[in-house]
């Protein structure tokens, strides 16, 4: 292949990609408009006409700033690789550094972090100051905003530059089979991550308090003994302090497996409601569904590592992208910047077995709980974080990792006939 057909495959990925998207988007906005009207029949003696059109609305809000996302990221792109930004950095890079040395690799990877970071931050800042303050849901103050982004970036000086390093000295030092080794620490650092996650990390960002004793904390406690689940802890998060929305999950595994509740869901849902949502997300594990998604990308990640090596040895792949310098630092930084665009037609693929595993552990919780809690603890959620009822098809289809409300729904209530 040569820079120049490259070149072209790559812009046709990204405007294909780039108008798929936007066609999907406006399709969502009008399927959501479209419905705004009136609530669903299913839903009708559960959600007022006043909740269902401020989901519509907030879903409505959300895609059209998503499509601001988009335009800006597809620009940005096209900045740093065609435009020259990634060359223009990397020389700047050079003129402190040694160049082809480590430290300026280092500088130049931080360096384009530090642009894409800049670049989303006022999208970021519009999106809890504005849009979720519109709906009332946020209660991010910008003292707290400033605060978790200079944590952020302690983390990613302390945490990510050691890593970047490491893999650059790898792909210099392990020969022809360096993505091997890569992939290999890659994949053992993550796993790491998922075990030191919950109890060093989170706690920069959040509050965790221990599960107060009383009749929720021995309904969960009957629900796991019933259900052979074994687990660090039970814990309640201060998510209120950014946000309205309610949410639960499981984080870490092994020993290090703890339950989180945001207090915003404590605070709307019933103890058998709790339950329920509990009893889906042990359908997770009962499943085993981490550890299929963990092999799945494990497997998906080794193929697009051996490409990686394949790719830094060819001069086409720098030069098409706008690079007139090969080397790990741009070999990195190129792959991870153009790997989304041709790995989109995967999402849909992604997102319908993601869906499949939603009506398992749907399923699971039936089984442990009774389904008329589940439903009717959805719906609250649904309602409180107004979550559109009726999204596009098509567009659910390619996106949404669970499946839409009335689906959902009517497959609970299947289960309780």
């Amino acid at each position: 292949m040569t820079s120049s057909s490259f070149t072209a495959l790559f812009l046709f990925a990204l405007g294909a990609g780039l108008l798929t998207r936007l066609w999907l988007a406006q399709r969502q906005i009008r399927h959501v408009a479209g419905h705004r009207a009136a609530v669903p029949a299913a839903f009708a003696a559960s959600i007022a006409l006043d909740a269902h059109q401020k989901a519509a609305d907030y879903t409505v809000a959300r895609v059209r700033l998503g499509i601001v996302d988009l335009l800006i990221s597809a620009a940005l792109l096209l900045g740093l690789t065609i435009g020259g930004g990634l060359q223009a950095l990397f020389a700047l890079s050079a003129a402190v550094f040694t160049p082809a040395t480590l430290p300026h690799g280092m500088a130049f990877i931080a360096a384009v972090a530090s642009v894409s970071w800049l670049v989303d931050l006022p999208l970021t800042a519009y999106r809890s100051f504005v849009l979720e303050a519109r709906f009332g849901f946020n209660r991010l103050t910008p003292a707290l905003f400033i605060a978790d982004a200079l944590k952020g970036i302690v983390l990613s000086a302390v945490i990510g530059l050691p890593l970047i390093a490491f893999v650059l000295w790898l792909m210099a030092a392990m020969g022809q089979l360096w993505w091997a080794y890569v992939w290999a620490f890659w994949l053992g650092f993550n796993l790491l991550v998922l075990l030191v996650y919950p109890t060093f990390i989170a706690p920069l960002f959040n509050k965790f308090q221990p599960l107060e004793d009383g009749p929720l904390k021995t309904r969960i406690e009957g629900l796991m003994e019933r259900c052979g689940f074994r687990l660090s802890g039970l814990f309640v998060m201060d998510g209120s302090k950014r946000s309205a929305h309610g949410n639960a999950y499981f984080t870490g595994f092994g020993a290090a497996k703890r339950i989180v509740f945001f207090d915003t869901l404590l605070e709307k849902l019933a103890p058998t409601e709790v339950e329920a949502v509990l009893a889906h997300e042990l359908g997770h594990y009962h499943h085993h569904h981490l550890w299929k998604r963990l092999a799945v990308i494990g497997a998906g990640s080794l193929i697009f590592f051996a490409l990686l090596g394949h790719l830094a040895g060819q001069d086409w792949f720098f030069n098409g992208l706008g690079m007139q310098e090969s080397g790990t630092a741009p070999t990195l930084v190129l792959f991870a910047l153009v790997l989304p665009i041709f790995t989109f037609p995967l999402t849909p693929l992604m997102s319908m077995w993601s869906r499949r595993h939603e009506f398992q552990a749907d399923a699971y919780a039936a089984s442990q709980a009774p389904a008329t809690e589940l439903i009717s603890a959805l719906v609250k959620l649904y309602r409180d974080n107004a979550s559109t009822l009726t999204p596009d098809p098509l567009y659910s289809s390619v996106y949404d990792s669970h499946p839409p409300a009335a689906i959902r729904i009517a497959r609970l209530q299947g289960a309780t006939r």
